[in-house]
């Protein structure tokens, strides 16, 4: 294992995961992320949103991740709630395509995910 995966599966997939039936087995796989261009720039455009705060998310502690059944049609996704460096409360949706995480959207977190967020964080 490569020490970027081990990161990755320490950080991300080890004990900052609560509550989440079913998570992914393969992110403990995953090695880096990927971006569509398109989709890195709608999200710096419409939230403010850099790759270097969505991806910081998956590396910051508490995480929490659920299926996101409505939108998984073609392939399965997810929505993982968690914090920037700088304290900034995001929402991520993903998949993960083999070893990458691959960012889908990325914006602030709604109210009623920040309640959800803060429910969790007072669980540890």
């Amino acid at each position: 294992m490569t020490e970027t995966r081990l990161a990755l599966a320490d950080y991300v997939y080890g004990s900052n995961i609560h509550g989440v039936k079913g998570f992914p087995d393969e992110l403990a796989l995953c090695t880096q992320f990927e971006w569509d261009a398109g989709n890195a720039d709608k999200n710096w455009e419409a939230h403010g949103v850099s790759r270097g705060e969505a991806e910081g998310i998956f590396f910051n502690r508490p995480l929490v991740v659920a299926s996101d059944l409505a939108h998984s049609q073609r392939e399965r996704r997810y929505a993982a709630l968690g914090s920037t460096d700088d304290g900034r409360r995001l929402t991520v949706v993903f998949t993960v395509r083999a070893t990458l995480v691959r960012v889908i959207s990325a914006r602030d977190m709604s109210r009623r995910e920040r309640r959800i967020y803060e429910q969790a964080s007072s669980k540890k």
